[in-house]
C-alpha cells in the first residue's frame, strides 16, 4: 500500500453556494488567499450567484436544480480525483467559516502519517457527540461542523446514505471504521443572521433522519463481524496479545481506568443493570463484556453493576411485571406447579418484565454513579488547584 504523506497532499478548495450572491465573494477571494486551488459549485440558486464572482480564477459548476450539502460533498470529491487532488476542504459560500483557517486544517493534517479527516470545531459537544462517541469511540468536539478536510480516494471509498440531515456525522464513524484518523481543531467562527442563511431541511426531517443514523449505526457496530479497512492497522487480537505478553498488570489497569468520565461510567453502569436483567442465562458477563467493547465503555464498571441483578429480586421483579403486563395482576401463586414447572411461561414474562425494569433501575444506577463520579472527580480538581 502507498501511503501519501499529508504534506505532499494536493488539496482543492470548495465552497457550497446556494443564494449566497452577496457574502460569496468575499468567502472565494479569502479562500483563494491561502493559495490553493478553488471550486465554487451553486447548488441550484435563484439569484445566479456565479455572476458574483465571474472574474475569479476559479472553476465554477452550476447544478440547475438544488440537491442539497451530501451531494455537493460527493459530487466535489469524484471531480477532485479525476483532477488528481488528494483533499478537499470544504466550506459553506454564506460567510460563516473562515478561509483563514484552512491552512490550520492542513497543518493537522500533514502531523498525521496516513490520510485523514480534519474537523473544524466549532462548538462544544453535543448530543450527536454522544452518539459518535459510542459508535466509534471517538471524542468530536463538534459532529455537524461542514468546515472539513476530506481525503478523497477514502471518502469516494466507503459508501454513505447521502443524506443531507446525515452525512457529517456518517462521514466521521464510517471513514473511521475504515481506519481513517479523525482529528479536530478550534476555529474563528463568524455566524452570519439568520436572513443570510436558510435552512436545507426542516428539523423534524433532520431529526428522524438522526434516528434512523444512529440506530443503524449502533446496530451495525453491535455485529461481530469487522468493517473493511482502507488502511490497515494490527488486529486487536494481536495488540492484545502483545501487551499482555509484555506487561499483564498494566493491561489489567488499562482496562479497569479505560473510559472512566462520569458520564461514560454512568453509560456503562446502565448497559450492566439493563443486561444483567435480561435472562441471559449463563451469559451475562460474556454479552456484557462484548457490548461494552464494541460500545467503547468500562467493562469493569459494566460488569459489577450487572450484579446486582442477580437473583432472586431482580429476576422476580422482572417475571412479576411480565406477569402482570400478560394477565393484568401479580404472580402471587408461588407454588413448585407456577414457578418451576411452568418455566416456560416464566421465561417469556422475565423477558418481558426486564425491558421495563431493567431500563429504570439502569436509569437509577446510572445516576447514582454519575453523581459518586462527578463528586471524586469534583474533589480530586480541588485538590489540585490547592
Amino acid at each position: 500500500m502507498i501511503i501519501i504523506r499529508a504534506s505532499d497532499v494536493k488539496i482543492l478548495i470548495v465552497i457550497h453556494a446556494c443564494n449566497q450572491g452577496s457574502t460569496l465573494p468575499a468567502v472565494a477571494n479569502a479562500a483563494l488567499a491561502t493559495g490553493y486551488d478553488l471550486l465554487v459549485i451553486d447548488d441550484g440558486s435563484d439569484d445566479d450567484c456565479l455572476l458574483a464572482i465571474a472574474g475569479l480564477p476559479c472553476r465554477t459548476i452550476r447544478f440547475e436544480e438544488h440537491r442539497g450539502k451530501a451531494a455537493v460533498l460527493f459530487y466535489s470529491a469524484g471531480q477532485a480525483a479525476e483532477s488528481g487532488y488528494d483533499a478537499i476542504v470544504t466550506i459553506d459560500g454564506d460567510g460563516r467559516h473562515n478561509p483563514a483557517d484552512i491552512p490550520l486544517l492542513a497543518a493537522k493534517a500533514k502531523k498525521h502519517p496516513t490520510p485523514c479527516l480534519v474537523i473544524g470545531s466549532r462548538q462544544a459537544a453535543s448530543v450527536a457527540s454522544f452518539w459518535v462517541r459510542l459508535e466509534c469511540g471517538l471524542e468530536v468536539p463538534d459532529t455537524e461542523s461542514s468546515f472539513r478536510l476530506y481525503p478523497v480516494k477514502e471518502l469516494l471509498a466507503v459508501k454513505f446514505s447521502r443524506s443531507d440531515s446525515c452525512y457529517a456525522i456518517e462521514t466521521i464513524v464510517q471513514l473511521a471504521w475504515a481506519g481513517v484518523q479523525v482529528s479536530s481543531v478550534p476555529l474563528t467562527v463568524s455566524c452570519p443572521s439568520a436572513d443570510e442563511r436558510r435552512g436545507l431541511f426542516p428539523a423534524t426531517r433532520k431529526n428522524l433522519g438522526l434516528l434512523r443514523l444512529h440506530t443503524r449505526l449502533v446496530t451495525r457496530r453491535l455485529l461481530p463481524w469487522p468493517h473493511k479497512k482502507l488502511i490497515e492497522e494490527a488486529p486487536f487480537h494481536q495488540k492484545i496479545s502483545e501487551s499482555v505478553s509484555r506487561n499483564p498488570l498494566k493491561v489489567l489497569g488499562k482496562i479497569c481506568k479505560e473510559h472512566t468520565s462520569p458520564l461514560w461510567l454512568a453509560m456503562a453502569v446502565w448497559v450492566g443493570i439493563f443486561m444483567g436483567a435480561l435472562p441471559l442465562f449463563a451469559i451475562h458477563t460474556i454479552a456484557i463484556i462484548y457490548v461494552t467493547h464494541r460500545l467503547h465503555l468500562n467493562k469493569v464498571a459494566a460488569v459489577a453493576a450487572s450484579q446486582f441483578c442477580m437473583p432472586p429480586v431482580v429476576p422476580v421483579l422482572c417475571i412479576q411485571m411480565g406477569y402482570y403486563l400478560r394477565k393484568g395482576e401479580l404472580l402471587l401463586d408461588f407454588s413448585w406447579q407456577r414457578w418451576l414447572l411452568e418455566i416456560h411461561e416464566r421465561f417469556w414474562e422475565w423477558l418481558i418484565g426486564s425491558l421495563l425494569i431493567g431500563p429504570l433501575l439502569g436509569l437509577i444506577g446510572a445516576g447514582v454513579m454519575y453523581w459518586m463520579a462527578a463528586g471524586i472527580q469534583n474533589r480530586k480538581e480541588n485538590n489540585g488547584d490547592r
